[in-house]
């Protein structure tokens, strides 16, 4: 008896097999965009944080490019060649390569 009365709890307690994606889901377009009905013919007004956000962003993403663009050359190989064409004034040796006249 207590067996009977126990089957049903042990088929709730077992894992539910779910698949996600196996359907495809879409939204039919309900007329709204962010969360705001826009009629034909209206503008879309803009809220106030939205001018701050969209200049801080792309005047960031400006300046990190300029900064990349223009930042020093600090790899080891143009260090090497500096020091090598120093190397070779103090010697005396020429630093220009010039091609034999034939």
């Amino acid at each position: 008896m207590l067996r009977q009365a126990a089957r049903p709890l042990a088929r709730a307690a077992r894992p539910v097999q779910v698949r996600y994606g196996s359907t495809p889901h879409y939204n039919q377009p309900s007329g709204y965009v962010f969360s705001e009905e826009i009629g034909p013919g209206q503008k879309r007004v803009r809220e106030s944080w939205e001018t701050i956000f969209y200049t801080g962003f792309f005047g960031g993403l400006a300046l990190a490019a300029a900064i990349i663009v223009y930042k020093p050359d600090t790899s080891i190989q143009a260090w090497a060649l500096q020091e090598a064409k120093q190397r070779m004034e103090a010697r005396g040796e020429p630093t220009k390569y010039t091609s034999p006249s034939q």
